[in-house]
C-alpha cells in the first residue's frame, strides 16, 4: 500500500473542492477502506452492511471468490450505496491513483443518486441503511421462530426472488384507492351512455364489471399475491420485504449506462483539474482508458455512457448534461442521444444467432443505425425482463390468469415453467399464463399439484 489514510483525506479534500466548483450536488460522503475478501462479500450482498440471510448470497460469494482466485475476473475498485450520507467502500489493495480516481468516481454516483428523478421518486436515501437492517432482523426472527423455521422462510424467499422483478415499472408510482378506481370506471360508463343520440341507434354499452379482480391488468405480481393470496402474515411480510428491496434497486437497473457514464465523465473531468504529479497522471490515463475500454462483441456501459455525456457536453454545453442526468433513464437516454454519428464511431452492429451460427442483422449505416439504437433502448434496464401482468382471478375457484405482454420476444420455456411453479407455490391454486410461442397464442398451465401443461387458445 503506497499511501496512508492522511493521504486519502488530503486528496478527498482536493477532490471536494473541484466537485463544488463544477456544481455537483451530493449527499455527505463517507468512505470505508476494506480488503478484497470483504469486497467480495459486499459484492455478494450488493454493498449493504446488513442483509437478510439466503443461500443465493452465499452462492454469489463463492462464485466471485473462485473467479477472482483463478484470475478469471477482477473486483470493483469501489462500491457505492444510494444512502444519505452516501457510503462507499474503497479496496485497500488499490494504488494511490486508483483511490483518487475511485473517490472522484464515487462523487459522480453520489450526485446521480441525489438528483436523478428515478432515485428521487423511487427511493428514500435517508432510510436506506435502516430499511435493510430492519428487514434482515425481521427475516432472522422468522428463522429463529420455532413455529416457522429456516426451511419455511427459505421456501418463501426462493419463490419471492424468482418473481421480484415482476413489479410495477412506473418508478415511484402512487397507488389509487380501489374504491376510487371503481368510481372512476362507473363515472366514465355513465358519461358514455349519456352521450349517445338517436343517430347512434341508442347502442347499448355493456356495464363494466366492477367486481372483477383485478379491475385492470396488474403489473405488480408480488403486490397482487400479498393483497389477494391465502398467505400467513409472516409470509406476506417476507414478500413485502423482497418487494420493497427490489423497488430500491430498480432505479439502478434502469440507469446502469447513465449512472456509470456520469461517474466516469466526472472522475475524468475532476482528475484533469487536480494537477496530478506526472507519475500519477500517466497511471490516471491508463486506468481511465481501462475503465471505458470498448468490449469486443459486447457493450461496456461505462464506455457508452461516458461517450454520450462527452458528446452532449461538447455539443450542447454543461447545462444540458445536468438536465439529462436529472430527467432520463437508459432507454430514453439512448433513444434521444445515441446518434447516427456515435453509432458509426462506436462501430455498433446487431447480430442474431441461428442454429449455433451468428449472423449480422444490422450495421450502423444510414438505414441500420436506428434499428440498432432502438434495439439497445428496448433491451436495457427493465426492458430486458419479460413483462408479465395479472389479467384475471376467477372468483369461484381462484384460478389465476397471467398475461405475457408479447413484443416479438418469446419466453424461454424452461425458465417460464420453473417460474410458474413458484407463482403456484405462493398462490396455492391453479395458475395459467397466456403467451405466444412460434406464432401461436398458448396457455402454459400449472395446476395445484405443480403439474405443467401447454394448451392452445
Amino acid at each position: 500500500m503506497d499511501y496512508t489514510v492522511k493521504d486519502l483525506e488530503m486528496w478527498n479534500d482536493r477532490i471536494e473542492e473541484v466537485v463544488r466548483s463544477v456544481n455537483l450536488d451530493y449527499y455527505p460522503q463517507e468512505f470505508e477502506i476494506i480488503g478484497y475478501k470483504e469486497m467480495i462479500g459486499y459484492e455478494a450482498y450488493v454493498g449493504m452492511p446488513s442483509r437478510y440471510p439466503h443461500w443465493s448470497f452465499g452462492k454469489a460469494y463463492e462464485k466471485n471468490r473462485t473467479l477472482y482466485r483463478y484470475n478469471l475476473t477482477g473486483l470493483p475498485y469501489e462500491m457505492v450505496i444510494n444512502s444519505n450520507p452516501c457510503l462507499a467502500y474503497l479496496m485497500r489493495e488499490n494504488t494511490l491513483l486508483l483511490q483518487i480516481l475511485t473517490m472522484a468516481h464515487v462523487y459522480g454516483h453520489n450526485d446521480f443518486f441525489k438528483n436523478n428523478r428515478l432515485f428521487k421518486e423511487g427511493t428514500d436515501a435517508n432510510r436506506t441503511i435502516e430499511m435493510f437492517k430492519v428487514h434482515a432482523d425481521t427475516i432472522r426472527d422468522y428463522i429463529n421462530d420455532p413455529s416457522i423455521g429456516y426451511e419455511n422462510v427459505e421456501r418463501v424467499l426462493d419463490a419471492a426472488h424468482s418473481l421480484k422483478l415482476q413489479t410495477s415499472r412506473a418508478v415511484g408510482e402512487k397507488r389509487i384507492d380501489e374504491e376510487e378506481i371503481k368510481k372512476r370506471i362507473m363515472d366514465n360508463y355513465l358519461e358514455k351512455t349519456g352521450s349517445y343520440s338517436i343517430l347512434d341507434g341508442y347502442k347499448e354499452i355493456p356495464a363494466p364489471d366492477i367486481y372483477k379482480i383485478p379491475l385492470s391488468p396488474e403489473d405488480d405480481l408480488l403486490y397482487f399475491i400479498i393483497k389477494h393470496g391465502d398467505l400467513a402474515e409472516w409470509e406476506k411480510n417476507i414478500l413485502s420485504i423482497v418487494r420493497d428491496e427490489t423497488l430500491y434497486f430498480i432505479p439502478q437497473i434502469e440507469t446502469k449506462i447513465m449512472n456509470e457514464g456520469w461517474a466516469s465523465y466526472w472522475h475524468y473531468t475532476i482528475l484533469k483539474n487536480l494537477e496530478l504529479p506526472t507519475g500519477l497522471h500517466l497511471e490516471f490515463i491508463k486506468r481511465h482508458n481501462d475503465v471505458i475500454a470498448p468490449i469486443v462483441g459486447g457493450l461496456n456501459p461505462y464506455f457508452l455512457g461516458f461517450k454520450i455525456f462527452e458528446y452532449l457536453d461538447k455539443t450542447y454545453g454543461r447545462e444540458k448534461i445536468f438536465e439529462v442526468r436529472e430527467c432520463d433513464r437508459d432507454s430514453s437516454f439512448l433513444r434521444r442521444y445515441l446518434t447516427e454519428e456515435l453509432c458509426a464511431e462506436f462501430n455498433l452492429f446487431e447480430y442474431v444467432r441461428k442454429s449455433g451460427d451468428i449472423y449480422v442483422k444490422e450495421v450502423a449505416d444510414e438505414s441500420g443505425w436506428k434499428e440498432i439504437r432502438n434495439s439497445l433502448a428496448s433491451n436495457c434496464g427493465m426492458g430486458s425482463v419479460p413483462y408479465i401482468r395479472v389479467y384475471d382471478m376467477n372468483l369461484k375457484d381462484k384460478t389465476l390468469t397471467l398475461e405475457h405482454v408479447y413484443d416479438g420476444r418469446e419466453l424461454q420455456l424452461s425458465y417460464t415453467e420453473g417460474t410458474l411453479k413458484y407463482v403456484q407455490e405462493l398462490w396455492g391454486y391453479k395458475v395459467r399464463m397466456k403467451t405466444v410461442i412460434d406464432g401461436k397464442e398458448l396457455y402454459i398451465v400449472c395446476d395445484e399439484n405443480k403439474k405443467l401443461m401447454v394448451a392452445e387458445i
